[in-house]
């Protein structure tokens, strides 16, 4: 998968996570677990597209960092909203799938930056290639 597939496959995930946001019973703990899905899953994308633009290579291995948190955060979320039973977990375990990917995929590219040497040389600051 290239940053570009990435980048769409994130955005993506955060149209999603809104989407299930948004169906989430309006009880005390569906707006709060809703409020903190949101944050999280549209943090995602937000994320890797600062860590796509990154200025230097630490930043951007601080930025996936940041995507391997968040994606995880909303992992556990959905976790609660399967187990809690707010809504049937069938409208759920797909995305909850997605994250985990999300997870994995951000955490093997942390480390493979991290051990990827750099030449003396700041990482680009590429141009955004946004496409739906």
């Amino acid at each position: 998968m290239n940053e570009a597939d990435l980048l769409k496959r994130t955005k993506k995930f955060g149209l999603r996570i809104m989407k299930l946001a948004d169906a989430i019973p309006q009880k005390p703990s569906g707006r709060i677990l809703a409020s903190q899905l949101l944050r999280s899953g549209t943090s995602v994308g937000a994320n890797y597209r600062a860590a796509y633009r990154g200025r230097s290579k630490a930043e951007f291995i601080s930025k996936l960092g940041n995507c391997e948190e968040e994606a995880d955060e909303g992992a556990y979320w959905m976790e609660l909203l399967m187990e809690a039973e707010p809504m049937k977990p069938r409208l759920v375990v797909s995305l909850h799938r997605e994250a985990s990917e999300l997870t994995a995929i951000m955490a093997s590219s942390r480390l493979t930056a991290k051990e990827r040497p750099v030449n003396g040389k700041a990482i680009a600051n590429r141009q955004l290639q946004i496409a739906n």
